[in-house]
């Protein structure tokens, strides 16, 4: 579902690289998408409309990316025959009868779906308890703070096309374009994603505080501040934390190199460390710049990079299905 935006399209890459075991591939659209033809593994395919019918009685898996607004609308339909709903937005992620998944986290949660929908996490959050848990595994995390350097992308195509025009427009002396974004992006970076919530924080950066708690089963706290960047594509995460014993950098190298899902990247003295740049395209996430944070013996610091269409919302749910699939459990 939502085959033809951004994430749609880029499930059906990650579908083509893994090899998802798949009798049938179906596409669904809104009334503006149907009817548009793709390509997959040299058959011709063509999106159909999204419907309140029996479309998806003989369907073992639905991978969603249409909006909270459309998940909740359809859900029912989705699921009503058993069809397993892994759903990329954020209408069932706090819900406490949906799972919350990351793989590389808590996929054991997957197995408790009563509801038949699985939820994919947020973006920033995703990338963000990837790295956290390899550090979890030494010593528990008291709290986290986290600024985000979030792409474009992470709002849209259509984002992602006002960037590029923005630019074009400005070195041709006219004014930008600006309609998915609070402000101008080119030349600037705006603290703000999502809408404001009583207490100040956006609900992205309470949704990094909600998730993380929900997925690492944890007391710990986290404090965002989630900020949009003129990058095109990957978010990047400068994330300070605290464990209940100081763990030193050493320590830390060692747990990300071996965590799952992590490639490090820290030689910072020959300036390896992970950018957007490289790393867009990409399914792993990067961490890079392990320091002990100067002010708190239990602190450490460090730098994540990850592609957020890819990791942070197609993959993960690809991910999903993956190990489903290999328990025997779909």
């Amino acid at each position: 579902m939502g085959a033809s935006g951004a994430v749609g399209q880029e499930f059906l890459k990650i579908l083509e690289e893994h090899n998802l075991p798949l009798d049938e591939l179906v596409l669904f659209g809104s009334e503006r998408s149907a009817g548009r033809k793709y390509t997959f593994r040299g058959e011709e395919l063509t999106v159909k409309l999204l419907q309140h019918n029996d479309d998806f009685r003989d369907i073992d898996i639905a991978l969603v990316s249409a909006g909270a607004g459309t998940s909740r609308e359809f859900a029912d339909t989705i699921t009503k025959h058993g069809t397993l709903m892994i759903d990329n937005s954020s209408a069932f992620r706090m819900d406490a009868d949906v799972p919350l998944v990351v793989p590389e986290v808590n996929p054991e949660d997957a197995l408790n779906a009563p509801r038949r929908i699985i939820a994919n996490p947020n973006c920033t959050t995703i990338q963000m308890v990837v790295a956290l848990n390899a550090i979890e595994k030494l010593s528990h995390i008291r709290r986290v703070h986290v600024s985000t350097y979030q792409s474009a992308s992470g709002a849209g195509a259509a984002a992602m096309q006002e960037l590029e025009t923005q630019y074009a427009e400005l070195t041709a002396g006219k004014e930008p374009t600006v309609e998915k974004f609070a402000f101008q992006l080119a030349y600037n970076v705006i603290p703000h994603i999502d809408v404001f919530t009583d207490n100040g924080y956006t609900k992205e950066e309470m949704k990094m505080y909600n998730e993380t708690r929900k997925i690492m089963h944890s007391d710990i706290e986290v404090s965002a501040t989630c900020v949009r960047v003129p990058v095109m594509r990957a978010h990047s995460e400068s994330i300070w934390l605290e464990t209940e014993r100081p763990v030193s950098v050493e320590e830390a190298r060692k747990a990300f190199s071996e965590g799952e899902g992590i490639v490090l990247m820290d030689d910072p003295q020959n300036k390896v460390y992970p950018m957007p740049l490289f790393i867009a395209g990409k399914e792993p996430v990067y961490v890079g710049r392990i320091r002990k944070d100067l002010t708190n013996s239990n602190g450490l610091t460090f730098w994540c990079v990850s592609d957020q269409i890819k990791k942070g919302a197609a993959l993960n749910a690809v991910q999903i299905a993956e190990w489903l699939i290999a328990k025997s459990a779909i």
